[in-house]
């Protein structure tokens, strides 16, 4: 049973339980209440629960209007605080809401009540988030680890929590061979300590190889909110930014993050950026970049440090054997066939209303459109719609977005062909300036 009287007293009797046993830890906290009490890299004791702390923490807009009618519950009205007046009282009341799955679901009342309910407190404690994955650990971490003369270092690496991935594994389509990769890697970060017995440890780095808009940084993603892993991004062409100092220095700085924040996955864009580089004029301090780079790659490990590094090139023809050999895994993103375009159609417009839809016919319609393509087509069909007041589309509308989509592709292309300065940018590639790499 759920309603904004049980979510806030169950808040508020964790946070009682949590400060009375001391030998509970951050890893015993629901993920939503763990957010609120953070502070400074930790949560200190005791709990100190608030109206507003309670409305962030359960999502009930106002928390002490929602249980001041209770018989066991007080408000302080100088620090707005929200507390019990007879604790026993509201565990009887609480108890009395409560089943096993939502129990089960918050380790701290798992440990003082588990055994009524049937449920296991280490179960509990496992299944729980860890703290990792939350946005203020990892923020905590970047704070220690940057002063403000090194903020800039923070245009190189992007940290995401798993929570602020949209995209999960559910919503791609991917063909058998990724999927037998993706199941191998998740195997192999669950066995890690069996494959460090064995002294298996140079596994754990994969090459996602294919053209833009194939999928490649949406399935990284998609697999970090599946693990529960932060999600390190760096783009390789970036290390020569004006803005970043010394280069050698901070891609050394990114694997020291990847490193602090493990278990973590490290996703590296652009490696054909480092088959470029060796095998040009760049400046020499751009190059000791690099091959600190190669250095650093070779050092970190899955079984040691905790870290999955995935690389992903559009260009993998540009990689020598010095790129190549780093990678233990291969995986190809071809653009999509017919009926993995059909299914992603299928996928995208799962909540659209869309009469008469046949994604049969439109795959047949878009033969060479990566995913990436298809989700631009769909957005322009909602759009023109919506320009004549619809909110439901018809499969013509999806028709008359692929032809245009089309059309804007054929001028784009012919645009680059014309003029060389556009063609050195945009590396000659088929590149819509997509953001699901």
């Amino acid at each position: 049973m759920s309603s904004p009287e049980v979510d806030v007293v169950e808040f508020l009797l964790t946070a009682r339980v949590y400060s009375d046993a001391t030998e509970l830890d951050e890893r015993d906290l629901p993920p939503q209440y763990r957010r609120v009490f953070w502070t400074d890299g930790e949560v200190e004791r005791p709990l100190t629960t608030t109206n507003s702390n309670a409305a962030a923490a359960t999502g009930v807009e106002r928390p002490w209007e929602a249980v001041k009618g209770l018989m066991f519950t007080e408000r302080d009205d100088f620090s707005g605080s929200i507390d019990f007046t007879d604790e026993e009282m509201a565990e009887e009341w609480l108890l009395d809401r409560l089943d096993a799955d939502r129990v089960a679901e918050n380790p701290t009342l798992a440990y003082e009540y588990g055994e009524e309910f049937g449920v296991e407190y280490e179960q509990a404690r496992q299944a729980n988030r860890p703290i990792h994955a939350d946005r203020v650990w990892i923020d905590s971490l970047l704070e220690e680890m940057f002063d403000e003369d090194e903020e800039e270092m923070l245009d190189l690496v992007e940290v995401r929590a798993p929570d602020e991935i949209e995209m999960t594994l559910d919503e791609l389509v991917l063909t058998s061979d990724q999927e037998d990769e993706i199941e191998k890697v998740m195997k192999a970060i669950e066995h890690r300590d069996y494959l460090a017995r064995i002294g298996l440890r140079e596994i754990g780095k994969l090459l996602f190889v294919g053209p833009p808009g194939t999928g490649k940084t949406s399935v990284a993603r998609a697999l970090a909110h599946q693990l529960d892993l932060p999600f390190v991004e760096v783009k390789l062409s970036m290390i020569t930014s004006q803005y970043l100092g010394e280069t050698a220095k901070n891609v050394d700085k990114t694997f020291e993050v990847a490193k602090r924040l493990s278990p973590c996955i490290l996703f590296m864009d652009e490696f054909d950026f480092v088959a470029k580089t060796r095998s040009s004029d760049e400046h020499a301090a751009i190059k000791r970049a690099v091959n600190t780079l190669l250095k650093s790659i070779d050092e970190i490990s899955l079984i040691q440090d905790d870290v999955l590094l995935i690389g992903a090139t559009n260009h993998p023809n540009e990689l020598d054997s010095a790129a190549w050999r780093r990678f233990d895994e291969i995986v190809n993103f071809p653009k999509p066939d017919r009926d993995m375009r059909a299914d992603i159609l299928r996928i995208v417009t799962r909540r659209m209303d869309v009469e008469e839809f046949d994604p049969d016919e439109l795959a047949d319609l878009t033969e060479g459109l990566t995913g990436s393509d298809l989700r631009l087509v769909l957005r322009e069909a909602v759009l023109d719609a919506l320009t004549e007041e619809r909110t439901t589309l018809t499969q013509a509308d999806i028709r008359d977005a692929i032809e245009g989509f089309e059309e804007r592709d054929n001028l784009k292309n012919m645009d680059m062909m014309s003029d060389t300065d556009a063609l050195v940018a945009g590396d000659g590639g088929h590149d819509h300036d997509h953001d699901h790499d």
